[in-house]
């Protein structure tokens, strides 16, 4: 890519995403669209700027809107800030110029800098055996320390927080409660009698109460049509009423009107809840899985549940925590264990095959780049793309448009194959989901252009681990210029945030067509499953391309700093969240950070290598080894705090509270809180009667 045409790009992204901020600014503030852009707080029209509001807000702020979890999404955003403000500074001011002063690729020439290619920026321009490679020696022992010293310093402060997060909270049902199964049964008897048999014979001082799962797949379905009738029902309040002597309603080829489709919805909500009444009833009787929610008297009692096996059969008499009950994803409990283990196996398989397929796809988005090669696949568009805007365009913005698009679709794909293993609470599944987009991010978006964009054979270069350093240093530097397009297409791709594009166009048509408005709107929650591989995709460029091609770097910056200002408005107006995992997110966040950094080092010495800088390479040895041995030392010192919490932790707690007088409510919900909701009687049809014909008629 030449300069000119990454200039374009950064023209183009920089204007959308100017126009996306001041389109958000402009209709932030207009009644008709808080409910859009500030669903937290509809009946608060906003006064203060955006931004200013994002900058003032504290932690503690985001913590009491946004949970934990928010604050660690935003702790992402400063971490990655810090890190990369170094690096800029490094980077753009000391390596960029060793690099650009290079004559390894060409002499200089400053008039005709438009349309010279970016590899001018890059360490390819370097001399080989240059006393100058020096300055990119000493900065990676720089990054790395900055780095290293701020994992840990969050990894610290984010630990922290989880353990005064749980002391400071009020009692929860998951502390005292354990999520038991593959129960076993004796011939006549049921799953409840087994369970208060066996917790009543072995944990007989702290055993409280229990509730037994039940199959509700098929009740499941009957609601959601209940759900369906009921919405339709309510959209007819928004009908214009005009009584039967003026004007009467016109009517479907003489057959339909208006009165006779709110009495058939009537009615089917009416035949609908019957049916729900005795498939509830019949659920209750016989429908039992063998599973059950078991509480317990004290969080230390439900802990010794979870970590002592209670059987000596291993198979039998399961423990694990038991999620927050508005966290428990219920359809999960009709899967059997070998219908678990199954399904583990045809995820991955899927997960296999998708990765596959978006190789392909990344071939050719690569090709794109390589104007001699789109003209050979192309040549009936060779006089258009000989065009210098249009081989900008192409070359430049094009190939990462496309590969955003796609890849915008792929977390979906990703939480329903975690909801195919089983899971049984929303919030495991979007970590599982989360850790799938990662590995999914890293292989197809980097490794796949890396490998693809220089030499689709070079996959086998993980089969020699002796030259991997050396491989990827001739790959990875090839696809620079891609890669920080790729970031400049993001700018838009995250201002697009603001805008909320999907929710600004329903609003637009529930407000044209009345049948689909909707009288109430409920925050959407956030999507920390595909939010959070994707910034650290970026950390990722960042650091592997820091010698490489240091002129990444203040692009990835201004994606951090937009990030985190954009991402704090949306986290204390937009989003609510629908679970709190305590900060469990965070060890995924250090764990990539660390292969990041060991894969710079491995990109590092390759590129030495080939500079013919071998002291270079041999001193760089030891830093990807120290790094491992300080990502040892943080997960021996900090990850078992976000597995469990300790004896001290829980026996504290539990000594705070026990002379408390609401604990004696607490227990006597808690009998209850794990009670399906599918299970709870509704009365959609009488709610209709006397809220439908009013509102009809005052219109």
């Amino acid at each position: 890519m030449i300069v000119s045409a990454l200039a374009t790009a950064v023209g183009i992204n920089l204007g959308l995403t100017l126009l996306l901020a001041s389109a958000y600014s402009l209709l932030r503030r207009r009644p008709p669209y808080v409910s859009v852009y500030s669903p937290r707080r509809p009946y608060a029209a906003p006064l203060e700027s955006w931004l200013i509001s994002a900058w003032c807000r504290s932690e503690d702020d985001v913590h009491a809107t946004a949970g934990l979890d928010g604050v660690v999404f935003v702790r992402i955003f400063v971490f990655s800030i810090r890190v990369f403000a170094v690096a800029a500074v490094v980077g753009v001011g000391v390596l960029l110029p060793v690099n650009f002063m290079g004559d390894q690729l060409r002499l200089i020439d400053f008039a005709d800098i438009p349309n010279k290619s970016v590899d001018l920026f890059s360490i390819s321009n370097v001399q080989d055996g240059s006393n100058k490679l020096w300055l990119h020696f000493s900065a990676l022992y720089i990054i790395t320390g900055v780095a290293c010293y701020l994992l840990y310093h969050e990894y610290k402060y984010i630990s922290g927080k989880r353990l005064e997060y749980f002391m400071t909270s009020k009692p929860l049902p998951q502390h005292f409660t354990v999520l038991v199964r593959a129960i076993p049964i004796t011939d006549g008897g049921s799953v409840s009698d087994a369970v208060e048999k066996f917790f009543k014979e072995y944990h007989s001082s702290t055993y409280l109460s229990h509730i037994v799962v039940h199959q509700t797949g098929k009740l499941r379905r009957l609601l959601n049509d209940t759900e369906n009738i009921w919405t339709k029902l309510k959209n007819l309040k928004y009908v214009r009423y005009r009584p039967p002597t003026e004007n009467p309603p016109r009517k479907f080829l003489g057959l339909f009107g208006g009165n006779d489709l709110l009495g058939k919805y009537q009615k089917r909500l009416e035949d609908l809840e019957e049916n729900v009444r005795m498939e509830q009833s019949d659920a209750a009787r016989k429908q039992e899985i063998p599973a059950a929610f078991v509480s317990f008297k004290s969080r230390y009692a439900a802990a010794n549940a979870i970590y002592i096996r209670q059987s000596d059969n291993p198979t039998e008499w399961q423990t694990e925590h038991a999620p927050d009950p508005h966290d428990v994803y219920w359809p999960s409990f009709s899967t059997s264990f070998m219908e678990r283990w199954i399904s583990k196996f045809v995820v991955f398989v899927a997960s296999v095959l998708l990765i596959i397929v978006f190789l392909v796809v990344v071939t050719f988005v690569q090709g794109l780049t390589y104007m001699e090669q789109l003209e050979t696949w192309l040549p009936f568009l060779r006089n258009i793309l000989e065009i210098t805007i249009i081989s900008q365009l192409v070359t430049g913005y094009l190939p990462s448009v496309i590969l955003h698009f796609l890849s915008s679709y792929v977390p979906s794909v990703m939480k329903l194959f975690s909801t195919m293993q089983g899971l049984v609470s929303v919030s495991g599944i979007e970590i599982s989901a989360c850790k799938k987009m990662l590995r999914f991010t890293m292989w197809t978006v980097f490794f796949a252009n890396v490998l693809t964009g220089s030499a689709f054979r070079q996959l086998d270069i993980f089969l020699d681990p002796k030259e991997i350093p050396s491989r990827l240093a001739i790959v990875v530097p090839a696809q620079a210029s891609f890669f920080i397009a790729y970031v400049v297409t993001s700018w838009t791709s995250i201002t697009s945030e603001l805008t909320q594009t999907a929710a600004l166009f329903y609003h637009l048509w529930g407000s044209c067509a009345k049948c689909c408005k909707r009288d109430d709107s409920e925050a959407p929650s956030m999507h920390y499953h595909s939010e959070i591989p994707r910034i650290l995709l970026f950390g990722l460029l960042g650091l592997t391309y820091f010698i490489v091609a240091p002129l990444i770097l203040p692009f990835i910056l201004v994606y951090f700093c937009l990030g985190y200002f954009i991402f704090r408005n949306q986290l204390c107006n937009v989003y609510s969240p629908k679970y709190d995992t305590g900060g469990k997110f965070w060890p995924i966040v250090h764990n990539a950070t660390i292969f990041s950094l060991v894969l710079m080092h491995l990109i590092s010495i390759g590129v030495f290598g080939i500079k013919e800088f071998p002291l270079g390479s041999s001193l760089l040895v030891p830093l990807p080894v120290l790094t491992l041995l300080f990502n040892a030392y943080c997960g021996n010192r900090f990850f078992p705090i976000f597995k469990a919490y300790s004896t001290e932790s829980l026996i504290n707690k539990d000594k705070q509270e026990r002379s408390k007088p609401e604990m004696a409510e607490f227990f006597s919900n808690l009998e209850t809180a794990y009670c399906d909701p599918a299970l709870k009687p509704i009365q959609r049809s009488s709610n209709s009667d006397e809220r439908t014909a009013p509102l009809l008629s005052s219109v």
